[in-house]
């Protein structure tokens, strides 16, 4: 893991349009009523697994509820021989700090009226 990047800087990359990939690790149900704009969602227990996803990333943000699991997470893909060039980062203070927009995926089955 190189280092934590503030919800202030990811914004800032986020709005430069630079490459980057966050990935959010919360389970699914959690991250379909918020997430930052862009991330995708690799549950923490999965990401094991699919690591290799993240091959062709140069920076790679990782998100979690409180910014202590993303820590954990940063590291496990830093280990992964896969991503050896890429910047791995956490966002310090997790979704907690992050005072901007969050998209909501939208179940139109849920919102049916029958």
């Amino acid at each position: 893991m190189d280092a934590e990047i503030t919800a202030e800087e990811l914004k800032s990359v986020l709005e430069a349009d630079d490459d980057v990939q966050i990935v959010d690790i919360r389970p699914p149900a959690a991250f379909e009523r918020g997430h930052i704009p862009g991330s995708d969602n690799i549950p923490f227990e999965e990401l094991p697994q699919r690591v290799e996803e993240l091959d062709s990333e140069t920076r790679i943000v990782t998100v979690c509820p409180l910014g202590k699991s993303s820590i954990q997470a940063a590291r496990l893909i830093a280990s992964y021989e896969g991503v050896s060039d890429t910047t791995v980062e956490s966002l310090a203070g997790g979704l907690d700090g992050w005072e901007y927009a969050l998209t909501e995926s939208i179940d139109d089955e849920a919102n049916a009226p029958f």
